[in-house]
């Protein structure tokens, strides 16, 4: 059996060194400080607000391999691409020559923020597509492939999933409430939506929920995610797909008026109203 890889010592850490605060419940945001010529990275869009001194640009790729030319850019960007993400990453830095600043970033729907120092998850995380909301200059963002087929055809997260790798902090969002895991060998089956982040010692593969009638009837899914193996798992109560569902099913028709449940009342209601569309 593999032990867990070493954590990274902090005197050979490449990344920039962050401090950070969690503000909010249930709509958070994170701030990051940094020090005079530190930079943090983030997903387009995801910036609350900055303090002075603060500057911002767009960049292709994360930045973690400078030395790799236009072509490594090249590369970083076409695997943004295949993740559906933009092609650009927005660089915040300290321009200022002394004091801390701060920057803030956003939850994208209700949940939780997780802070992640991949120096003590052995340098690597896997996560869901649209997870990674922030992290220090020096993670690498990028992505991973499924390694089972099954899992690429019918889990939520397809054959793709994003891969943070450095020594550094890093940030991720979750829906709803967040469950963290310790696997020791043993066996965990969970919705595919469910799943946010797992380390790499986590074998993660797609398997039939139950028998037919199940499947069917069930309103659990056609699959489940089974993880096994050692190392951590992190889970979400409330994934933005079923979030977004519940949203969809309850939105105004094409008349401004939900349908919802109850729709033959609401149709004769509508009927009376005079409301024949």
């Amino acid at each position: 059996m593999q032990s867990d890889p070493p954590p990274i010592l902090p005197a050979t850490r490449t990344a920039h060194v962050v401090d950070y605060e969690i503000h909010g419940d249930d709509m958070q945001l994170v701030e990051v400080e940094l020090d005079p010529g530190e930079t943090v990275i983030a997903e387009a869009g995801g910036m609350c607000y900055l303090e002075e001194d603060i500057t911002f640009e767009a960049k292709m790729g994360d930045g973690s391999a400078p030395s790799g030319g236009f072509f490594g850019a090249l590369v970083s960007v076409g695997k943004r691409v295949l993740t559906g993400e933009s092609l650009f990453m927005t660089h915040f830095t300290h321009t200022g020559s002394n004091g801390k600043r701060r920057v803030a970033f956003a939850a994208p729907y209700p949940g939780k923020i997780v802070p992640l120092d991949l120096a003590q998850l052995g340098g690597e995380i896997l996560c869901e597509k649209g997870a990674f909301l922030c992290a220090a200059k020096g993670i690498s963002v990028g992505i991973a492939f499924t390694k089972r087929l099954g899992a690429g055809f019918f889990g939520g997260e397809g054959f793709i999933l994003q891969r943070l790798r450095g020594d550094g902090l890093a940030f991720i969002h979750a829906g709803g409430t967040i469950i963290k895991r310790e696997l020791r060998g043993e066996t965990l089956r969970v919705d595919t939506g469910c799943l946010v982040a797992m380390t790499t010692g986590i074998d993660y593969d797609i398997q039939r929920a139950g028998n037919l009638k199940s499947m069917i009837f069930g309103g659990e899914g056609l699959f489940l995610a089974t993880l096994r193996g050692q190392g951590t798992v992190w889970l979400q109560s409330l994934p933005f797909s079923r979030m977004a569902d519940r949203i969809l099913a309850n939105a105004p028709s094409a008349g401004g008026r939900a349908t919802g449940e109850g729709s033959v009342l609401g149709g004769l209601g509508r009927i009376l109203d005079g409301d024949n569309h």
